[in-house]
């Protein structure tokens, strides 16, 4: 899971691109990187950590052009501490790319071996990022019949890298001299928006970014999602062309969008992530019911802030009183994106703080979004203890967490899933809950759908079946020997 944007304007946009990312930060804090094109010149910076310690002034007075894109990484391959890691990555033919990349590819050994020995090109990192974009500058080099480049032949590289590329990819590139480049891969597991802003002298002015909150942000209009499969081209002068670059491509959306990564202001595939949350908390307390007396429990609370709206229309379902007993401070990062196990854990009480009033003597019941390594669940169980509960339940938004999500989030390892190979019962002594509840797969896919025409979700973490077709036990035994962090 990372966070992008790119932007054609009739200005430079420096600072939008770096106002973009302080918008998209939650989607990762490992590093961050901004490049802009004037003209044929890209000027490009990137660093380790948060997008307000990484940019100086002098950073931003040298990102001049028009054009620009934009990066925050949250790691999935390539190591965190390596700058080199950090996007945007560059090419310097044909022509002179920039790409950056939000997503996970899942035939890396194969794209490995090709680029070395068919494409004779050479990738200086670990990340598989830097291999998408040398597949992309293969695919338009061999386009290429004169000096000039045109939107077609744009398209059919585009089309051709569907063909090589396997797995979770929303790309925005640049091209030197020519324009800004989006695609999404033919199962639009990622998100991707499209947007625009018309100046008062009538010259259009596009964004693609990763959430919708960045285009209302910047004033731009949405015009739509990227379509799954689609490649968007924006010439330099402000012209957008479009065209669908796969075959039978089809919309499955990564669930873990709605559950916890993107933000509740956000709208993607036509979904309003606040209202699925709210969803997701009416489908969870119908669960609560069933398996528990609800006089059995004195208060709800939620784990800020991504649990929150769930926790709400659970406590109005149920009838009960709903308390926010964990006050969070909000200089510390998202727990579960931090990139080690023992950051994640000692992160945890620096994040959270249990009130002792709102807990004590009192039968609890907690809602959180989701629970992963079950690090964090632990933790705050020991926390509500700790703080004088009489009884914890512990409740999740999402399904059990039972199998590696390969698409882009850092789920590796089925031994680090505390669900994996568990009885719900086992999990609840695991975590020393008194309860221990979760959602349904099947309610969590309504709860998201509902009312959007929307037929399918990447459910691949919550059941196993992972939609690209080509995840087997055996590239799953591969990426936890080797890219485990």
């Amino acid at each position: 899971m990372c966070g992008i944007v790119g932007i054609v304007s009739t200005e430079p946009v420096n600072q939008q691109i770096y106002d973009s990312l302080l918008l998209l930060q939650h989607r990762g804090q490992d590093s961050t990187g901004i490049a802009t094109a004037d003209g044929p010149v890209f000027h490009m910076t990137k660093q380790r950590g948060q997008v307000r310690e990484a940019f100086r002034t002098r950073d931003m007075r040298s990102l001049i052009g028009n054009m620009g894109l934009g990066h925050v990484r949250y790691t999935t391959k390539g190591a965190a501490e390596r700058e080199e890691e950090a996007q945007p990555f560059y090419v310097n033919a044909p022509y002179g790319i920039i790409l950056v990349h939000n997503g996970n590819l899942t035939n890396t050994r194969e794209l490995s071996g090709d680029l070395f020995r068919i494409d004779r090109r050479h990738v200086n990192s670990t990340s598989d990022t830097e291999m998408l974009l040398n597949v992309l500058a293969t695919e338009l080099q061999g386009q290429i019949t004169g000096l000039e480049l045109d939107p077609d032949q744009v398209f059919t590289a585009v089309s051709h890298v569907h063909e090589r590329v396997e797995g979770s990819y929303a790309v925005i590139a640049m091209i030197a001299g020519y324009g800004l480049l989006a695609f999404r891969d033919p199962f639009g597991i990622r998100p991707l928006i499209l947007g625009r802003r018309t100046t008062e002298a009538g010259k259009d002015e596009w964004i693609v970014a990763s959430e919708s909150l960045v285009l209302e942000n910047g004033d731009y209009e949405i015009v739509r999602d990227v379509e799954p499969g689609e490649a968007i081209f924006i010439t330099l002068d402000g012209e957008m062309i479009s065209r669908q670059c796969a075959v039978n491509p089809r919309l499955v959306p990564c669930s873990f969008e709605y559950v916890y990564l993107a933000r509740p202001d956000s709208i993607m595939n036509g979904i309003s992530v606040y209202e699925a949350r709210l969803r997701m908390g009416d489908r969870l307390a119908d669960t609560i019911a069933t398996h528990m007396d609800q006089g059995d429990i004195d208060v709800v609370m939620p784990i800020p802030d991504s649990s929150r709206p769930a926790a709400m229309q659970v406590a109005q379902k149920l009838g009960i009183e709903y308390r926010e007993g964990f006050y969070k401070n909000r200089y510390v990062g998202r727990t579960f994106i931090m990139p080690g196990q023992a950051q994640r854990k000692r992160s945890v009480r620096q994040k959270l703080n249990a009130m002792g009033t709102e807990f004590r003597g009192k039968n609890v019941l907690i809602v959180d979004d989701s629970i992963v390594r079950g690090t964090t669940s632990k933790e705050i169980v020991e926390m509500a203890r700790a703080a004088g509960a009489n009884k914890v339940t512990f409740t999740s938004a999402a399904p059990p967490v039972r199998y590696p999500h390969v698409y882009g989030i850092n789920m590796p390892s089925r031994a680090e899933l505390i669900a994996h190979d568990k009885k719900i019962p086992e999990i609840a002594r695991e975590l020393d809950a008194d309860h221990m509840i979760y959602q349904e797969v099947a309610d969590l896919q309504a709860a998201i759908t509902e009312g959007t025409g929307i037929g399918e979700l990447d459910l691949s973490c919550f059941t196993g079946e992972y939609v690209t077709g080509t995840v087997t036990p055996e590239y799953l035994d591969w990426v936890e020997r080797t890219q485990l962090s």
